[in-house]
């Protein structure tokens, strides 16, 4: 029983023990321990294991139930002191809660005496400087109504002496005095309720009205509008009247202004009628010396009557050009028909020389009164580097490198651009036709002279350069583009382009592709008589040096031209308006020129390609079957080796300032050469063993040669580009691996037809059995033979990730030739 009672106290006191886990990880933070008892997974036959780990070690036990005694009653001993420790804990925690409660109604009553001293304190404020507020309060007061009435009192004199000083004419004082009534009467807008203050505004307001009028009227007796000036100069009067229009509205000095420059411009009206001789353009410099004595004589006159801010010089020289301006538009409307290129260019330069003397002497700051002049415009930045700025052509002709760096432009310094000249724009037209006039007779005059001249002969300086005709055309569009440019940002501008267009056009045919040396075939087309004159391993028409020489300066000048033509097409848009730019487009220009470059390469690849044809001829016409043993290099190939030897140095040299039109050159004699080399290769049937052996070593040597062709003759070796090392790679590989197919035995048949499908991956029929003929099979061994062919090859992949496969949709290259020459041989039956 007592064993039973100590079980179930065990278990209860278990119970009573078991933490929840977040309470047994607090204490572990708290009170961390190593000990293995205060561990919450104690385990005592683990415990107990690990202090007896042998049989040897139980001969200490009494030793180890001695420390766990001694610990049990250190615990006892801990557990007593705890426990009557916190007997007392709860009546202190009473007693201390009481203190706190007193001590906070002690501070609430010490905060309540607080903010009852601080309302009394702010009463006691107010109270105090309730009086000194009334104070200062009156002395503002007292200080606004001395103020108001000493103004009152000027104004109120002012008025009175402004009055009395216009009746005497006394402007200087009044001057002054006007002034500072006006600024006096703009304190008392808000009193004009007032009787006495709005009575005095009113007398203001009439004695303003009776100085403007007034004055007018000493202006118009002074200076008047029919009959001569008065002699004698201005007066002091005057003068100080122009101070006091200062004073008085806007249009009292604007009425002055316009009275007095009509005056001095009014000799000018008469001198210059329509039906004078002088008022044609021939005499235009008249106009302007008459302008000129005017400035001087009014500086020397009235210089110092009017005030210096009203700018009268630059006023009477705007006027001026606004009326030069009208009399010439309507002179030239009248006797259009006279108007020729030479008197008109001839007027447009001393009136745009007149504008930049009006730019050095004044500023331009009247313009922005005259309704409708707007201030020229910035122009865009330019990112061409076509033209040097027209401000460098006063310094010198500059290197063509300092040409290519892009320029920013100087902002416009000649606001008065324009003012006269713009009358000149509706005329221009003139000027447009005889330029279109001018650039025919250029281009003529090209023709002719390379007819004269001749072509460029091989191995001299002109050999292969570009054309001197050339340069001179793009010289002579600069000059026209910056005249026409300082004439007109407008519609002029678009119409010469339109000139531009078509005189490039004109150039690129009439001196470029109308002076290319004739083909025996037309860019590789097919024509009537090229089928007639062919026969099998003639000698074709070959290029001589110079002709060479003529195409590779032709293919240089069109280069140029294409560059140039774009440069001067972002010229273009610079100068013209910004509106207008959308209209300049020399893509079709451009266009033409790369055509001429594409006929001069093709030229050059037909040319060697033609030379190359006798021999790849003579290759197909070898008997091949009755070769006994492989030697060197076969004679045809020797041939083809020295054309390319003859011609490529040649076009090399003559393209080296362009090296990418050389690369061309190469990359499309090659895509020609290698389809008709394989094309002759077909042709050769039947093929024996070492006939076979000789052919692939002669197509090894011919791929060694196309390899070098870029560098071929050169002292400076160069490496190929890889986009050309690639084609060459590929289609000669192509040759070769055909060959090698030849070479293979036919035994048995389905090994041959998989290594076949293996090296040349054509899954084309036709060329299976060129191969076949090549080996010189009997038609029914071919049957056979194509029949397990078209068994073998592999299936097309339906989907996209389908594994290695033959292409069957587009024909190559040999595929290609083979149709031509059947079309070739049915128009020939036909013929």
């Amino acid at each position: 029983m007592m064993e039973e009672e100590e079980f179930e106290f065990a278990e209860d006191l278990e119970a009573i023990l078991h933490l929840t886990p977040e309470v047994q990880l607090a204490i572990e933070q708290v009170f961390p321990s190593q000990d293995p008892l205060d561990r919450a997974d104690f385990n005592a036959v683990e415990y107990i294991n690990t202090l007896f780990p042998t049989e040897q070690s139980l001969a200490n036990i009494d030793d180890v139930v001695n420390k766990i005694r001694l610990k049990i009653r250190r615990l006892d001993d801990n557990i007593r002191t705890v426990v009557r420790g916190q007997t007392n804990v709860g009546q202190d925690g009473r007693q201390a809660l009481e203190e706190a409660q007193i001590a906070i109604q002690q501070l609430f009553g010490k905060i309540k005496d607080i903010k009852d001293k601080a309302e009394k304190s702010e009463q006691m404020v107010k109270e105090i400087t309730r009086d000194i507020k009334q104070l200062d309060h009156a002395k503002r007061h007292l200080t606004t109504s001395i103020t108001t009435l000493n103004h009152l009192h000027m104004l109120a004199g002012g008025v009175d002496s402004l009055e009395a000083m216009t009746r005497k004419r006394q402007y200087g004082e009044v001057a002054n005095l006007l002034q500072g009534v006006v600024n006096v009467l703009e304190h008392f807008h808000k009193y004009m309720s007032i009787p006495q203050i709005r009575q005095l505004s009113e007398r203001v307001k009439a004695a303003q009205s009776e100085l403007g009028t007034q004055i007018l009227a000493d202006f118009e007796e002074a200076f008047p509008s029919q009959g001569s000036k008065r002699p004698g100069g201005p007066s002091n009067v005057l003068r100080d009247a122009c101070l006091v229009a200062n004073v008085l509205d806007p249009r009292i000095k604007q009425e002055i202004i316009k009275k007095f420059i009509r005056q001095h411009l009014s000799e000018y009206l008469v001198l210059f009628q329509e039906n004078q001789d002088v008022a044609w353009l021939d005499k235009i410099d008249r106009r302007y010396a008459w302008i000129k004595r005017q400035l001087v004589d009014y500086e020397e006159k009235y210089g110092r009557m009017f005030p210096e801010e009203w700018s009268m010089t630059e006023r009477i020289a705007v006027e001026f050009c606004h009326i030069t301006r009208v009399e010439l538009a309507k002179v030239m409307r009248t006797r259009a028909k006279e108007i020729e290129v030479k008197l008109l260019l001839f007027a447009i330069q001393r009136t745009t020389n007149f504008e930049g003397l009006l730019a050095k002497r004044f500023t331009g700051c009247t313009l922005t009164d005259i309704p409708g002049k707007k201030r020229p415009e910035s122009p865009l930045e330019p990112t061409n580097p076509f033209l040097e700025d027209e401000s460098s052509e006063d310094v010198g002709t500059e290197k063509d490198e300092d040409l290519a760096k892009p320029r920013k432009p100087k902002a416009p310094d000649n606001p008065f651009h324009g003012i006269v000249s713009k009358c000149f724009e509706p005329h221009l037209y003139v000027y447009i036709e005889s330029q279109d006039k001018n650039l025919g007779e250029l281009i003529d005059r090209f023709v002719a002279d390379f007819r004269a001249q001749g072509p460029p002969k091989a191995g001299t300086e002109e050999g292969g350069a570009v054309l001197p005709s050339c340069a001179d055309l793009f010289v002579y569009y600069k000059k026209c583009m910056v005249q026409c440019s300082q004439l007109s940002t407008g519609e002029p501008m678009i119409a010469l382009t339109t000139i531009f267009q078509k005189f490039l056009r004109e150039y690129a045919w009439k001196i470029l592709s109308g002076n290319l040396p004739k083909s025996s075939s037309n860019s590789g087309g097919l024509t009537i008589s090229s089928l007639l004159k062919e026969k099998e391993g003639s000698e074709a028409a070959k290029f001589t040096v110079d002709e060479l020489c003529l195409i590779c300066s032709i293919l240089s000048t069109a280069e140029y031209c294409l560059a140039t033509t774009q440069q001067l097409e972002e010229k273009l848009k610079e100068k013209v308006d910004k509106i207008l730019m959308e209209r300049i487009n020399l893509t079709g220009e451009m266009d033409t020129f790369s055509t001429v470059i594409s006929n001069s390469i093709q030229l050059l690849v037909q040319d060697l390609d033609a030379a190359c044809d006798p021999a790849l001829t003579a290759m197909s016409k070898m008997p091949w079957q009755s070769v006994e043993h492989v030697g060197d290099q076969s004679p045809y190939v020797t041939s083809i080796i020295m054309h390319i030897k003859q011609n490529v140095p040649i076009i090399r040299e003559n393209l080296a300032s362009t090296r990418k039109y050389f690369t061309q050159f190469c990359i499309k004699f090659t895509n020609s050469f290698i389809p008709k080399f394989i094309n002759h290769l077909f042709r050769c049937k039947p093929i024996s063993m070492v006939g076979a052996e000789q052919l692939l070593l002669d197509t090894h040597s011919l791929k060694t040669v196309l390899l070098d062709l870029p560098s071929i003759g050169s002292q400076v070796l160069r490496k190929a580009p890889a986009s050309y090392t690639k084609i060459v790679v590929k289609g000669m590989t192509r040759a070769e691996m055909i060959l090698k197919v030849v070479m293979a035995p036919h035994e048995p048949p389905v090994v041959f037809v998989d290594n076949y499908i293996k090296l040349l991956a054509d899954g084309n029929p036709e060329t299976f059995q060129k191969i076949l003929d090549m080996k010189g099979l009997k038609r029914s061994e071919q049957s056979s033979m194509l029949e397990l062919f078209r068994q073998r090859l592999p299936t097309p992949p339906s989907g996209g990730d389908g594994g290695p496969s033959l292409s069957f949709s587009a024909p190559t290259p040999e595929q290609e030739s083979s149709r031509i020459r059947k079309l070739e041989k049915l128009i020939k039956k036909r013929l």
